[in-house]
C-alpha cells in the first residue's frame, strides 16, 4: 500500500478550487453537448441526413482535418475495390 500524502492548507485550497471549477466546466460541457446533439438531430431530420454524418462534418471541420479524411476515404475505396466490393 502506498503512503498517503498530506496537503498543506494552501494546497488543500488550491485542490478544492480546482476540483470545484473542473466539475463546473464538465457540467457546462455536458449541457453544451446535449444542446448540440438536439440541434444536430433537428437539422438532420429537416434535411433528411443522418445525424452521424453531420456530427462527423462538425468534427472534421473543428479539427481542420479534411485532407486526412479524404485520404482515409480514398484508401477505403481502394481496399473495397481491391476485394471486389465497389462503392
Amino acid at each position: 500500500m502506498s503512503d498517503s500524502i498530506t496537503f498543506s492548507g494552501d494546497q488543500k485550497l488550491k485542490l478544492t478550487q480546482l476540483v470545484n471549477e473542473g466539475m463546473q466546466v464538465m457540467r457546462e460541457v455536458e449541457t453544451l453537448n446535449e444542446g448540440l446533439r438536439d440541434t444536430v438531430k433537428a437539422v438532420a431530420e429537416e434535411l433528411q441526413i443522418k445525424p452521424s454524418i453531420l456530427n462527423k462534418a462538425i468534427k472534421v471541420a473543428h479539427k481542420a482535418d479534411f485532407t486526412r479524411e479524404q485520404q482515409d476515404h480514398q484508401l477505403l475505396e481502394d481496399i473495397l475495390s481491391t476485394v471486389g466490393h465497389t462503392l
